[in-house]
């Protein structure tokens, strides 16, 4: 199925890409399937195709999604407690001495990576960057579906919207887009969506 996702704060096609950060006010995408079909003016994609598509208007402005160059150590080198341990816990990755205070096992350091990986995907996070040594992290990213580097690369890679392209983006809050996560998808799928 189709899904024309309009931002009202319009479409940022390029994300660390030198000279070509611009925000196109009145723009959308078109999701089909695992791909975007189209970028450009909404009222031509939506004559294009509005007639096979449901529309999605978000808040906020559309930009490729963010990069985590430090996700290495935010999930393997730090546990994201469960909700029930709150208490005990807080709910703030723990580092350091009250990491090795845990003695953790391979199923807690799974779930660990599987609780960062949605907070990652709650920042409107699209790309990831390893490596994930921890056969648990890494078994928890890959299910994920969010795109990774085996090793960081020295600059944030390039990510554009593009025709044909990966349907991975997210929509931040506000027109400048300095709220907020509204949403994160990936292979055109929603796999994150806020509650603002």
């Amino acid at each position: 199925m189709l899904t024309i996702h309009r931002p009202l704060g319009g479409v940022r096609p390029a994300a660390d890409h030198p000279g070509q950060e611009r925000t196109d006010t009145g723009h959308a995408v078109v999701v089909d399937g695992r791909r975007l079909a189209a970028v450009g003016p909404y009222e031509e994609l939506y004559a294009a195709y509005g007639d096979r598509a449901r529309v999605r208007e978000w808040d906020g402005l559309l930009p490729p999604g963010r990069y985590e160059p430090d996700a290495a150590a935010l999930l393997g080198a730090a546990y994201w407690p469960d909700p029930r341990e709150a208490d005990a816990l807080g709910t703030e990755p723990l580092t350091g001495a009250a990491l090795d205070a845990l003695d953790l096992t391979g199923a807690r350091w799974g779930a660990s990576a599987r609780r960062g990986v949605q907070r990652l995907l709650a920042r409107g996070t699209t790309v990831l960057a390893g490596p994930f040594t921890r056969p648990e992290v890494r078994n928890a990213v890959e299910r994920s579906g969010i795109r990774w580097y085996e090793q960081a690369p020295d600059t944030a890679p390039p990510r554009t919207l593009a025709p044909s392209g990966a349907a991975d983006f997210a929509v931040f809050a506000g027109e400048s887009g300095d709220g907020p996560c509204l949403v994160t998808v990936l292979d055109g799928r929603l796999v994150y969506r806020g509650r603002v």
